[in-house]
């Protein structure tokens, strides 16, 4: 399928709380039937391309991972037209090789959260189960790592992500259990993000910066606050850099499957659904409901 003219959304993590550079800024209130974002949307222009920004956390960093409304988020996404999402986010390595101050790209998601956090815009009424297989949009981990290798900074191989649901850091225990699992690196805000993102059909990509060794590597500080700060603060300039070529060489029309993921997902009859959640969905999957 062949898309409109393509509009990236960021939306950033601790210590990603604007972009530089932006023109033509405007600052949106979006209303969703799931409630407001995290917090306003900023739209510009940056490399001459079309741009949203949303602080995941809120401005000031209001928000723990749990308290995220990432159902309003990644509605109010597709609501202003946003066709893709770069998500930026710092993470733990769970793997020596990944060093605190290497950007990586996630390529597979382990989920050990276990709050509500409202994971799907199904239910209600309509019944969907989307394809999962790969969590991450391939063409967007391309151009990620494109944009790196043009820009000069390197951009490793994230391998797989574990999310766990915070807001405290991992045990000891816990995180050589996630070691053992096979996992490279640990967060805790990529789910529901990228799902919700799957079913809303936004290709979903995240640019990773690794902070600290959680606390299984034992000739090191167990991480804290201050340490993830300190690691973030002296490389947000490089993600910002890579923001920026990725948005020169995006191009403009693509070709993506993850654009009608939805379309053979939805198992409900349209005339079974109910006309108020019909409604409340049509930003989403409208264009599958009979006219």
């Amino acid at each position: 399928m062949v898309e409109k003219e393509t509009f990236l959304g960021v939306i950033g993590g601790s210590g990603w709380y604007d972009l530089d550079d932006l023109e033509n800024i405007k600052e949106d209130v979006v209303e969703t039937p799931f409630g407001l974002p995290s917090d306003v949307i900023i739209r510009g222009k940056l490399s001459g391309r079309h741009i949203a920004f949303l602080s995941r956390h809120g401005k000031g960093h209001r928000f723990t991972p749990s308290e995220v409304n990432y159902r309003a988020n990644i509605y109010a996404f597709k609501k202003i037209g946003v066709t893709h999402i770069l998500s930026l986010s710092a993470v733990g390595s769970l793997q020596e090789e990944l060093a605190p101050g290497t950007l990586v790209v996630p390529t597979q998601l382990l989920d050990r959260t276990k709050g509500d956090r409202s994971d799907t815009f199904f239910g209600n009424g309509v019944v969907g189960h989307v394809a999962f297989g790969d969590p991450y949009c391939p063409f967007l981990i391309d151009q990620i790592n494109k944009a790196g290798n043009s820009s000069g900074i390197p951009i490793g191989d994230g391998g797989t992500l574990v999310v766990i649901e915070g807001p405290r850091f991992s045990s000891r225990a816990e995180s050589n259990l996630y070691r053992s699992s096979g996992a490279n690196i640990i967060g805790m805000t990529a789910l529901p993000e990228a799902s919700l993102a799957r079913e809303a059909e936004i290709p979903y990509c995240t640019l990773a910066m690794i902070t600290d060794y959680d606390c299984w590597k034992e000739n090191e500080e167990d991480v804290d606050v201050p340490s993830v700060i300190a690691v973030l603060n002296s490389n947000v300039a490089k993600g910002k850099t890579v923001i920026r070529e990725l948005l020169k060489n995006l191009p403009e029309r693509t070709e993506n499957p993850i654009f009608e993921a939805s379309r053979n997902a939805i198992m409900t009859s349209p005339e079974a659904i109910p006309v108020e959640i019909r409604k409340k969905l049509e930003v989403l999957f409208g264009k599958y409901w009979e006219k």
